[in-house]
């Protein structure tokens, strides 16, 4: 979930998928469960995949960090209980092999994988998941706590099982098991301070901290003691800081990096035709939009949030901006996940309705703002440069206030802002993620306050709660519908753009993937010489 700005197919393959319903019944989760099996006669181990990105993590700790950069490198470290399918639509098993619910849906009794070894080699057990999944909740500043704040107790009544116990009917619990922050790690720091821990973190994932050289690289090694038999295929990974566009694409064309991560939209119609490099657009969760702060009074003012959202041009930015990589949006739930209601028109383009909404607010002479953007993010610059242009005629004067990348994180999740392109993404395959984190403002916001936008209606939060004490998804999706089309009338943010994941690698790049939840599995990955 980035609040800031899948088909593997291989020459042969062998497919299974697995899912789980109601009870998870596989009790072994072979390579196929997080992605898909690959039995290859010619996969090559040895090397080391360098990774180029276009900003550094903020942190190793999941439970602190709402950035993606973070988000799925500490994936490739930490394993929760259960992982998404390649399609975003389901879950595997992972950390735990099976699960039932009491008949009161208020008692969960996961049954955790045995054999699992930490990467320092102790063995992982009960106490650990019950000591992972209790310190998601423990701190107000925690940005994930919302993802546990239904768990009553958590109980550990044998070496591999954990019994969680639910405040009230809590259909997501499945799911926010899967959550990267619910990641095991081992109970009570295996004996070290927090901070000492952090510095060198233990996980059960396929690789393990090297070395972390703060805003330039993360390297990571393989995990000697990964439960995967014979996985990774890497020796490790380096996740490289590159932020400019033209220096990713040079170095992987020299072979001195294997993937670009997010190409420039400009080159991916080049990219996909050059020798050598693979270039996909994976289906993803991926919504932008301008966040309108609400703490300033003239965002407190729905015609004002309206008079925006009406003014800007979606497929124009489409067009520009993405060269026509995208769509345009029309809620906050992408196409890729089970919610997305196709049938909510939006806020659409239409000046004149725009000027309709801004003369019936409080500012119909207008007023001025500013737009915070990356310096170095060329998306963001041309963005708001078009929603100047595209204010202007409304009254309202845009100035664009550019900051580096570690500032522009800082400041939207501080809420320092005034207006600013915010995106996200869900890390897990149920909607309540996303909307707790984007949509509640109110009593539920547990912190991030709908994506730091301070929007509070309290309709969206009782709709939102409501639909977490609903177990089937058919009455589940009406109630997340109602939300979209209130959001779409009332809104906290203007919905630009759906976008895919895009990514070019190298053709000696074997196995990667990247899911709508926009995570990517490593283990699986491997380099031809």
């Amino acid at each position: 979930m980035k609040f800031s700005r899948s088909t593997i197919v291989v020459a042969t393959v062998a497919v299974l998928t697995l899912a789980t319903t109601n009870v998870v019944g596989a009790a072994n989760r072979t390579p196929v469960a997080r992605a898909k099996m690959i039995a290859h006669t010619a996969i090559q181990r040895g090397g080391t995949l360098t990774f180029n990105r276009v900003q550094d993590i903020v942190s190793l700790d999941p439970t602190q960090v709402t950035d993606n950069e973070s988000i799925w490198a500490d994936e490739s470290i930490f394993e929760p209980l259960f992982a998404a399918t390649p399609n975003g639509k389901s879950l595997v098993p992972d950390m735990a092999t099976s699960y039932s619910v009491s008949a009161n849906k208020l008692r969960w009794t996961f049954n955790l994988r045995q054999g699992v070894k930490f990467s320092n080699g102790q063995e992982m057990t009960s106490a650990d998941a019950k000591f992972s999944i209790e310190r998601v909740g423990a701190k107000a500043s925690n940005p994930w706590t919302f993802i546990n704040s239904d768990i009553a107790s958590i109980t550990t009544p044998s070496k591999f099982q954990v019994v969680v116990t639910t405040k009230t009917p809590w259909a997501p619990l499945q799911a926010d098991m899967a959550l990267f922050a619910n990641g095991v790690i081992p109970n009570n720091f295996a004996g070290e301070s927090a901070t000492t821990f952090w510095n060198h973190p233990i996980g059960t994932g396929p690789f393990v901290v090297q070395q972390w050289l703060k805003g330039s690289e993360l390297k990571l090694v393989r995990n000697t003691h990964y439960w995967q038999a014979g996985k990774p295929y890497l020796n490790g990974v380096n996740f490289v800081t590159v932020p400019d566009d033209n220096t990713r694409l040079l170095q992987l064309e020299s072979g001195a990096a294997q993937i670009d991560e997010f190409p420039a939209w400009s080159q991916i119609s080049e990219l996909q035709s050059k020798s050598g490099i693979t270039t996909k657009l994976f289906p993803s969760s991926w919504t932008q939009f301008l966040g309108f702060n609400e703490q300033y009074a003239f965002f407190k003012d729905v015609h004002v949030r309206r008079a925006i959202s009406f003014a800007i041009d979606r497929a124009a930015i489409v067009k520009s901006v993405l060269y026509g990589h995208g769509t345009v949006a029309n809620s906050q739930v992408t196409p890729a996940l089970w919610d997305y209601n196709p049938k909510n028109p939006g806020l659409q383009y239409n000046l004149a309705q725009a000027k309709k909404e801004i003369a019936l607010s409080k500012y119909a002479k207008g007023f001025k703002v500013k737009l915070l953007v990356g310096s170095g993010n060329q998306n963001e610059l041309t963005m708001g440069q078009i929603v100047q242009s595209e204010l202007a005629p409304l009254g309202i004067t845009v100035t664009l206030q550019e900051v580096n990348g570690a500032q522009e994180n800082t400041l939207q999740s501080t809420s320092q802002f005034q207006m600013s392109f915010l995106y996200d993404t869900t890390d897990i395959i149920d909607p309540d993620e996303l909307m707790t984190f984007a949509a509640v403002g109110g009593s539920g916001a547990q912190g991030t306050h709908a994506e730091f936008t301070n929007y509070n209606n309290p309709q969206v939060d009782s709709l939102v709660t409501k639909a977490e004490g609903v177990f089937s998804q058919a009455a589940r999706i009406k109630i997340y519908d109602q939300i979209q089309l209130i959001l779409a009338q009332d809104p906290p943010m203007a919905y630009l753009f759906y976008q895919p994941f895009a990514y070019s690698f190298t053709t000696k790049l074997h196995g990667f993937s990247v899911f709508p939840t926009g995570n990517y599995h490593l283990e699986n990955v491997w380099l031809s010489k």
